[in-house]
């Protein structure tokens, strides 16, 4: 995610121009994640960072270390709907697992990945799908205990791994496991 720093006058409860006000009503809209520095606390930063971002103006908005733009620029990008995909933006845990389950058509959440399952059910569940060559992608719930905790209550179902498909719960193993051996398995992966 990129990491987002606002250079303004003032504080974002506390905006100093109507042009900082204007770049942190947009942010609160959009819900965008971001630093800030006032530039009003610090005449050196102010003056230098004109001169090294090479941008005469405040407030300014920098993504990973570069200049994104001030004002004018982040207004447009929101026109043109370029900045929702551009600036890290809070999610709730239910968006965020929403779209971590919509990212692929089959996607399975499991202990490990698909080359180093960390479980035997993970390691069955990557064998049966291994025999329908079926392009899948995986997310390894040991690295990220939000989200492992998160799908359990999201999808009603207490235990790894999940597969989905078309942003809809299949099932875990066992039932993965029924399908398989009934002959159903195939065309839900379709």
């Amino acid at each position: 995610m990129a990491k987002c720093v606002a250079f303004i006058k003032g504080s974002p409860q506390a905006p100093r121009c109507k042009f900082t006000r204007a770049l942190m009503e947009l942010f609160s809209t959009l819900e965008v994640e971001f630093s800030y520095f006032d530039i009003l606390s610090d005449n050196d930063v102010r003056e230098g960072l004109k001169t090294f971002g090479e941008w005469p103006t405040y407030p300014q908005v920098w993504l990973d270390g570069e200049l994104c733009g001030g004002l004018d620029i982040i207004k447009e990008m929101h026109e043109n709907g370029e900045l929702v995909t551009t600036l890290p933006v809070k999610q709730s845990l239910n968006t965020r697992l929403k779209n971590l389950i919509s990212s692929h058509k089959v996607m399975l959440f499991m202990k490990g990945d698909r080359t180093e399952p960390r479980c035997g059910f993970s390691k069955t569940t990557v064998g049966i799908l291994a025999e329908y060559n079926v392009d899948y992608k995986t997310f390894d719930i040991l690295t990220d205990n939000e989200v492992r905790q998160g799908l359990k209550e999201y999808s009603e179902w207490p235990t790894y791994p999940q597969l989905y498909v078309d942003g809809e719960l299949l099932g875990g193993l066992d039932i993965i496991r029924e399908m398989h051996e009934s002959g159903d398995l195939s065309d839900s992966l379709k």
